[in-house]
């Protein structure tokens, strides 16, 4: 498992298509935070980026149901999965699953969404972009 600032992780999400070579795959970022995170702490906003964006709980008990999900969303195990959380705790847990289940290119977003490392530290505290997911019926 590789060990990624938000900055370098962002900078990974943002290569345009085209400017990699053919056999780089298109990374996915992976946010395992919980819908009441992304709801009322944001999410990275999906617009700005080019790769896609994958939200998928990750919790301790339900590693199971994760990894379904996580299959259902991204099949190609050779895609590149970028795994964030808030602090980089749980997205540790989530990509060493990942890799056990046969992922080869998994990276954990060390510092997290939010700013726990310290300021400046994590995507939000960083300035990249992020988003508040719109309440159902909005």
């Amino acid at each position: 498992m590789k060990v990624l600032t938000a900055r370098q992780a962002w900078d990974m999400l943002e290569k345009k298509h085209g400017t990699a070579s053919e056999n780089d795959a298109q990374p996915v970022l992976v946010d395992v935070r919980t819908p009441p995170e992304w709801m009322h702490v944001g999410l990275p906003d999906a617009d700005a980026m080019t790769a896609p964006l994958v939200c998928v709980t990750w919790q301790p008990d339900l590693q199971r149901e994760f990894l379904e999900a996580l299959v259902e969303a991204v099949p190609d195990q050779q895609t590149p999965l970028l795994f964030l959380c808030r602090s980089g705790v749980r997205s540790h847990h989530a990509a060493l699953l990942a890799e056990n289940a046969g992922y080869a290119d998994v990276s954990n977003i060390v510092d997290g969404f939010e700013d726990q490392h310290g300021p400046g530290k994590g995507w939000r505290s960083s300035g990249l972009p992020s988003a508040y997911m719109p309440l159902s019926g909005s």
